[in-house]
């Protein structure tokens, strides 16, 4: 009886003494890795459809809660709304030839990048837990997506190099990015993650002079309202502070 009490004591103790550390707020060094699920809104829904993004954000939690940092997510989807823009080099059975007039594989895809400096906080939901908690944040910065033509291995003359900026639709302008979710950051864990909800809306305009596909049609010159909403999830690489120094946890 005595040794499964000991053995106890043993066990719970280190958990006891992790809790009573996490009381105090601390401030941090936020290095994170992410993956977004999106939907387009506004007037990208009618270009594309559903969205991917990856990318890293790199900032630093102060002791009150509050954190600044940037934000950098690669966009990239295979839904590509927009149809008959290549029709001009489609032949009458529908495909398009390379060098050697044989029918080319031709992947039509969507790129873009998004990139932010943002503003939040962390607002602790238990006691015990004051680094962790409800996150918010909102952020502004840039916004960019495109037409990615893809040919591969091989060469169709029509859509290669500068050709493919005639058909690849290319905007860019501000963005805006607002997220709510969950943040957990315990100190000395392995497990800093977070999830929640985020909103990307760009007011952005069509940079190219002229469409290929449509040689006698003016390009829009309107500013756009482009919308992306979704889940995202992120990991926080563990870093923590002692007498000011910064160390890596593993």
């Amino acid at each position: 009886m005595r040794f499964i009490v000991l053995l106890l004591f043993f066990r719970v103790t280190p958990l006891l003494s992790q809790a009573l550390l996490d009381t105090a707020v601390e401030p941090k060094v936020m290095v994170a890795v992410h993956y977004g699920a999106g939907w387009t809104g506004g007037d990208l829904v009618n270009r594309y459809g559903y969205i991917n993004l990856v990318g890293f954000s790199g900032g630093f939690k102060f002791k009150n809660n509050w954190f600044v940092q940037t934000d950098a997510s690669f966009l990239f989807g295979s839904q590509v709304k927009l149809k008959g823009f290549l029709s001009a080099i489609t032949d009458s059975y529908g495909n398009i030839t390379d060098i050697n007039g044989d029918p080319a594989a031709v992947n039509i895809l969507c790129r873009g990048v998004s990139a932010n400096i943002q503003v939040g906080k962390i607002v602790p939901l238990s006691k015990f837990q004051r680094n962790s908690g409800l996150m918010i944040h909102l952020g502004a910065g840039y916004l960019n997506h495109r037409i990615k033509i893809e040919t591969q291995t091989q060469v169709v003359p029509m859509i290669e190099l500068n050709y493919k900026k005639g058909y690849d639709r290319l905007t860019t302008g501000l963005g805006m990015m607002q997220f709510v979710g969950y943040a957990y950051m315990a100190r000395h864990s392995f497990y800093n993650f977070y999830g929640g909800f985020y909103c990307i809306e760009g007011l952005t305009r069509e940079r190219r002079t002229l469409y290929f596909d449509q040689p006698n049609v003016p390009v829009p010159t309107k500013t756009r309202l482009d919308i992306l909403v979704g889940i995202k999830l992120g990991w926080f690489i563990p870093f923590y502070t002692t007498q000011k120094d910064y160390y890596y946890e593993y």
